[in-house]
């Protein structure tokens, strides 16, 4: 059942998001808003069809954790879910990316449309003066801003090197860190086909204090992330029955 239940959201996904990325094509010459509004309907639709089908939903956890106005959130990345949940959860997401997307016909476009921030890890420094430049500007708007700081998606239970980049945002740019836990790799896991039911959990955790350097920055972040992914995923394997 769960297979059969795989295959059908597989349809669903890429029907789903061809069918939106065709109508967003017209939403090109219109505001920004309109455009990020249209990626909140395709956010949420994908939502509707993960719980209608696979029988999957999430639960948030830390709203205390949650300033207002503009923020960076740095999350832990496991599945393609968190590419779309904050789209579900805050109005007007902006997500740090890899730049080589903006070159990706249609996804590139609205990526840019809705200012999605490209990151060059090969730029050096003046890639890193652009992404503070551009963060700077989205948090003064007032927008949330994401970021992953292992600039990839790793399975549960498994950890990549965390990206300076993150620092630079908190240092440089002055901003407000928001680390964030979740197990979405447990359900969705990169490159699977199988989608398992159950309940997806994204923890806001507490902000990054002032005044750390790079070092305990980074330390910080990672042990803070990395604990609290882990002992959600401990959770959902006891909650409900998952392989370890």
């Amino acid at each position: 059942m769960t297979v059969l239940r795989s295959l059908a959201f597989n349809v669903f996904f890429f029907a789903w998001l061809a069918l939106v990325l065709v109508v967003m094509a017209f939403f090109l010459p219109l505001p920004r808003r309109v455009m990020q509004n249209a990626v909140r309907v395709w956010t949420h639709g994908m939502g509707l069809g993960l719980k209608a089908i696979i029988g999957l939903d999430f639960e948030v956890r830390g709203h205390q954790y949650i300033p207002p106005g503009g923020v960076v959130f740095a999350c832990k990345h496991q599945s393609a879910w968190e590419t779309m949940a904050f789209h579900i959860l805050f109005r007007d997401t902006a997500y740090v990316i890899k730049k080589e997307l903006f070159a990706v016909p249609l996804f590139g476009w609205y990526a840019r449309k809705v200012q999605s921030i490209p990151v060059d890890r090969a730029g050096g420094a003046a890639a890193l003066r652009r992404l503070i430049r551009d963060a700077r500007t989205q948090i003064a708007a007032g927008r949330p801003l994401v970021v992953f700081p292992e600039g990839t998606r790793m399975a549960p239970g498994t950890r990549g090197a965390y990206h300076p980049g993150v620092f630079a945002l908190y240092k440089q740019a002055r901003a407000t860190i928001v680390p964030v836990a979740l197990n979405s790799g447990l359900f969705w896991g990169r490159r699977q086909f199988v989608k398992c039911p159950g309940v997806m959990v994204i923890d806001f955790l507490e902000a990054m204090p002032e005044g750390l350097d790079r070092h305990q920055f980074l330390a910080e972040l990672e042990s803070r992330v990395e604990s609290a992914s882990d002992r959600l995923a401990d959770e959902a394997r006891s909650r409900f029955n998952l392989p370890l």
